[in-house]
């Protein structure tokens, strides 16, 4: 099952598709990088038949048997919950209301609930001290070791994937643009112009960028200020240029995040392929 405001390579995937209301539909909060509780309010109504994420929720809910008023569709009964859950923990939510958002106030967690009510926040966390008993930071050592994999005969160039500033993520929302997609139309790979004489490459032409585990075919753009040893993908494109064909399974030992961002690949120029 997948709840999306938009159709996807992942719905494409799904026994189930759920439309859900898109942000600018509705109401509630946001919590930004910094710690900052941000008040929403929706702009558009949601098509009919699109509920919000609680709705969703408390309809699944209901219908395996949980009693209705355990899962609300209030966005501020939600976010009263989240205050009494969080009151007291290190992401401490209490002191933060709706009133107080909606008076313009700039409140960041943690904000407990102080007797007078107006807890100012904490816009910089570890001003003062860290979150030990001793109030001093931990370091850690890092060893530094190479990637999982690494450039051979085969594969002689680090691939390396990431985003344009026309996209956002899978692109599947932004690809919807227009004039985005007129920016960004497809997927291309960034190399040097001395490696890309290396191997037969020309600006604008089709290259086959091969790794020990599949190929995708992207346009060649030539970029100076590349290293000579290392192409780029960007990775919001599916099907045949999707990033990832090319990508390993390596997960870091710590936090187990894969290891998208480096690879050992060849390129070529693309061959139509024989009927």
């Amino acid at each position: 099952m997948v709840a999306d405001l938009v159709p996807s390579e992942t719905t494409e995937l799904a026994d189930v598709v759920l439309p859900v209301a898109q942000w600018a539909e509705e109401d509630g909060t946001t919590t930004s990088l910094e710690g900052r509780v941000l008040r929403r309010r929706a702009a558009l109504t949601p098509p009919a038949g699109v509920r919000t994420d609680l709705e969703v929720l408390h309809g699944l809910a209901v219908r395996m048997g949980q009693p209705a008023h355990r899962f609300p569709v209030s966005p501020r009964t939600v976010f009263d919950e989240l205050r009494r859950a969080s009151s007291g923990g290190r992401a401490d939510y209490a002191g933060i209301s709706y009133e107080r958002l909606d008076a313009g106030e700039a409140l960041y967690w943690p904000c407990p609930d102080a007797p007078d009510g107006n807890h100012p926040g904490t816009p910089r966390l570890f001003l003062d001290r860290f979150a030990h008993a001793d109030g001093r930071a931990r370091l850690a050592p890092v060893e530094h070791r190479d990637a999982a994999e690494t450039p051979d005969t085969h594969y002689p160039l680090h691939a390396t994937t990431g985003r344009v500033l026309a996209h956002y993520q899978s692109g599947a929302q932004t690809r919807r643009v227009p004039e985005l997609l007129a920016a960004a139309p497809g997927v291309h790979v960034e190399i040097h112009p001395g490696t890309a004489a290396r191997f037969g490459l020309t600006e604008g032409a089709l290259a086959e960028v091969t790794s020990a585990r599949g190929s995708t075919v992207a346009r060649v753009r030539l970029v100076p200020t590349l290293r000579t040893d290392t192409v780029f993908l960007p990775f919001h494109f599916p099907g045949a240029g999707r990033a990832n064909l090319l990508t390993g399974p390596a997960l870091d030992p710590v936090s187990g995040m894969p290891e998208f961002k480096v690879c050992a690949v060849r390129v070529a120029p693309w061959q139509e392929p024989q009927a």
